[in-house]
C-alpha cells in the first residue's frame, strides 16, 4: 500500500484509499507527511504538558497544534511543501521548549520514540512512508475507538483555530487537545478508557462550537433572517469560498467602492447572515451549490475564486479557472497562489485577486432566485412562540434535524428524497453544506415558518443542540430524545465527526448517519455505539420516514 487513510465518508470500497491517490484527490506523498505532522504533534504534546507545569509555555503554541491538525483534514491541503514546513516547525517548538525545561532543570527521560525522532528534511519521506495511515493499536478496537478520537480532535481543532483567528481562545480546550494526543499512544489505556475518551472529546466538541458561536456572533452581530439572491450582478466578481468569516469581511473591506462584487459558494453562504457582514452592498449574492460542484461552478463564474479553509476539489489539468484560483489560510495546491497572513496582525493582502477580478467578465448566470437562511438559536428564540403554539395546535408535527455534509456520490440523493417526501406539517433544522441537497426546493412554509430553516455553517449544530435544550426547558421535559425532533445527519469529513460526538455529549440517541457509517469503526464499536446511543446507518427514504415518524 501506498497510503492507507479512511478518515472520510468516500473512503475507497468503503475500507480504506490505499493506492496512488485518494478518492479526494490527495497523493500518498502528501496524506503520508500529514500523518507524520500529527505523529509529531503526539510528541510535542509530552513536552508541552511538561512546559505547562513549569509555567513557560504560550498559547501561541496550542493555536499552531490547532491550526495543524486543521490542515490535515480532509480537501483542506494538497502540497508536500506545507506539511514539510509544519514538521520542521514542530520539531523547533520542541526543541526549543526541551531547552528552556533544561534550565529550569527539568530533564525528560524514558520518551517514546514519537518525541524524540529528530530527523532533518531528507529523512522526512522515508519517516511518513514508515508513518503514513497508522493509528498504532495491536487491538482493532482500540484502533476504532483512536481514530473517532483523532478524527474528533481535527474537527475541534478547526472550529478552535476559526475562533482563535477572532481573538478568541479558552485554556481548557488547548489543555484537553494536548491530553488527547498523548493519550493517542498510551497502551496502558483500558477499552473502557478509550470510550470515556471518546465521550470527553464529544464534550468538549460543544465546548469549542460554544467558543466559536460567541467569536462568530459578538464579532458580526447573531445571524439575521435573510434572503439570499443567486442570480448574479453585472459587476465583475470574486467567489469565496469555505468557511472563514474574518477572511470574507477583510475582501469585503479591500473591495468596497472597487467595482467588483463578491459571492459566496458553498459554505460561506451564512455570511450573509450577519448584520456586520451583510451591511455591505456588494455582497451581493451565492453562487451556485455544495463544495463537490466547483468543477461546474467556477468554470462558469469567470472571475477568481479564493479558497478560505477545506473543501478543494483538484481541477481537471485543462479547467479554465485554474489560474484565476487563490488560496489562504490552512488551504494548498500546486500552481495556485497562496495569499499569506498578514503581517503583525495586519489585514491580509487581497489586491492581486482584486486586480485580477477588474479584468474579468462578469459571472454567468446559473440560476435565479432567492434562498432563506439565518435561523441560528438567537433567531429561532424570537421565533419560539409562534414554533411552540404550532407543535401545541399540531400544526408541527416533527422537527428533523439534517445537517452534516454534502458530497458527490449519487447515494446522497436520499437525502433530496427525504426531504420532499417528509409530511408538510414537519419542520427541517440544518447546518452545513448537506442543506443544498433540499435548500433550493419549495417545500412552503407552516404558519409563517419555511419549512427549512438554515442555522448556518456546520459549525452551527451547535445552534440546533441549542434549540432543542431550549425547546426541552419550554415543553417541561426531562429528555432531550421525548422532543418531537429526529436526527438525520449526513457526513463526510472530520467536523462531522466532531459534531456527532458533541451531539453524543448532550444526551442525544438515535441519530441516522448516512450516506454509510465510517469505514474506521470495528464491529465491535459500531454495535456499542448502536446498543448505546441508537446510531444506525440509513435505509430506505420511505422505511426511515416512517420510523423516524413514530
Amino acid at each position: 500500500m501506498k497510503m492507507y487513510c479512511y478518515q472520510c465518508q468516500e473512503a475507497a470500497k468503503g475500507i480504506a484509499c490505499t493506492s496512488a491517490k485518494g478518492v479526494c484527490g490527495i497523493t500518498p506523498e502528501v496524506i503520508n507527511i500529514q500523518d507524520l505532522s500529527v505523529y509529531l504533534l503526539k510528541g510535542l504534546s509530552i513536552y508541552t504538558q511538561k512546559a505547562r507545569e513549569n509555567k513557560i509555555v504560550t498559547n501561541g503554541i496550542y493555536k499552531f497544534v490547532n491550526h495543524v491538525l486543521f490542515t490535515t483534514i480532509t480537501n483542506a491541503n494538497f502540497t508536500v511543501e506545507t506539511s514539510v514546513k509544519q514538521s520542521k516547525a514542530i520539531l523547533e517548538y520542541r526543541k526549543d521548549i526541551e531547552a528552556k525545561l533544561a534550565e529550569k532543570g527539568v530533564v525528560l527521560e524514558n520518551l517514546p520514540e514519537y518525541a524524540t525522532w529528530d530527523g532533518d528534511e531528507k529523512d522526512f519521506e522515508v519517516k511518513s512512508q514508515s508513518i503514513g495511515g497508522k493509528i498504532d493499536a495491536k487491538n482493532e478496537d482500540i484502533r476504532s475507538l483512536r481514530a473517532l478520537v483523532l478524527y474528533g480532535l481535527k474537527g475541534l481543532a478547526a472550529y478552535a483555530d476559526h475562533a482563535n483567528v477572532l481573538g478568541f481562545e479558552q485554556q481548557n480546550i488547548f489543555e484537553f487537545t494536548e491530553k488527547a494526543l498523548v493519550s493517542l499512544t498510551n497502551d496502558n489505556l483500558t477499552l473502557e478508557e478509550n470510550i470515556a475518551l471518546v465521550l470527553e472529546t464529544g464534550k468538549f466538541g460543544v465546548e469549542v462550537m460554544a467558543l466559536l458561536d460567541k467569536a462568530n456572533t459578538e464579532t458580526y452581530g447573531h445571524p439575521e433572517i435573510t434572503k439570499v439572491n443567486i442570480g448574479v450582478q453585472k459587476n465583475p466578481g470574486i467567489l469565496i469560498s469555505g468557511h472563514d468569516l474574518k477572511d470574507i469581511e477583510e475582501l469585503l473591506k479591500q473591495t468596497e467602492g472597487s467595482g467588483v462584487d463578491i459571492y459566496t459558494h458553498s459554505e460561506m453562504l451564512p455570511a450573509h447572515y450577519y448584520p456586520e457582514l451583510k451591511k455591505y452592498k456588494h455582497l451581493v449574492g451565492n453562487y451556485g451549490g455544495a463544495w463537490w460542484s466547483q468543477k461546474t461552478d467556477f468554470e462558469t463564474f469567470n472571475g477568481p475564486i479564493l479558497f478560505t479553509t477545506n473543501c478543494i476539489v483538484p481541477p481537471k489539468k485543462n479547467a479554465t479557472y485554474n489560474d484565476k484560483v487563490f488560496t489562504t489560510g490552512n488551504t494548498g495546491f500546486d500552481g495556485w497562489k497562496h495569499i499569506s497572513e498578514g503581517k503583525n496582525g495586519e489585514e491580509k493582502d487581497f489586491s492581486e485577486i482584486i486586480e485580477l477580478a477588474k479584468k474579468c467578465k462578469a459571472p454567468t448566470e446559473i440560476e435565479t432566485g432567492e434562498i432563506i437562511g439565518g435561523f441560528a438559536h438567537n433567531q429561532v428564540m424570537e421565533l419560539a412562540g409562534t414554533v411552540v403554539e404550532a407543535v401545541k395546535t399540531g400544526a408541527i408535527k416533527k422537527f428533523f434535524v439534517m445537517a452534516g455534509c454534502d458530497g458527490r456520490m449519487k447515494s446522497r440523493n436520499y437525502y433530496t428524497d427525504f426531504a420532499e417526501n417528509l409530511p408538510k406539517d414537519t419542520v427541517i433544522l440544518t447546518a452545513g453544506c448537506a442543506k443544498y441537497r433540499y435548500n433550493k426546493l419549495n417545500l412552503g412554509d407552516i404558519g409563517g415558518v419555511p419549512r427549512v430553516l438554515d442555522a448556518g455553517q456546520c459549525n452551527d449544530s451547535y445552534s440546533l443542540a441549542v434549540i432543542a435544550l431550549k425547546l426541552k426547558e419550554v415543553f417541561e421535559l426531562d429528555d432531550i430524545n421525548d422532543l418531537p425532533i429526529a436526527f438525520n445527519i449526513a457526513w463526510y469529513e472530520q467536523k462531522a465527526v466532531i459534531v456527532l460526538l458533541a451531539l453524543l455529549h448532550l444526551g442525544v440517541k438515535n441519530i441516522k448517519l448516512g450516506p454509510t457509517l465510517p469505514a474506521f469503526l470495528s464491529p465491535n464499536v459500531a454495535k456499542v455505539l448502536v446498543e448505546t446511543f441508537g446510531i444506525n446507518g440509513i435505509n430506505t427514504v420511505e422505511e426511515d420516514i416512517k420510523t423516524m415518524m413514530a
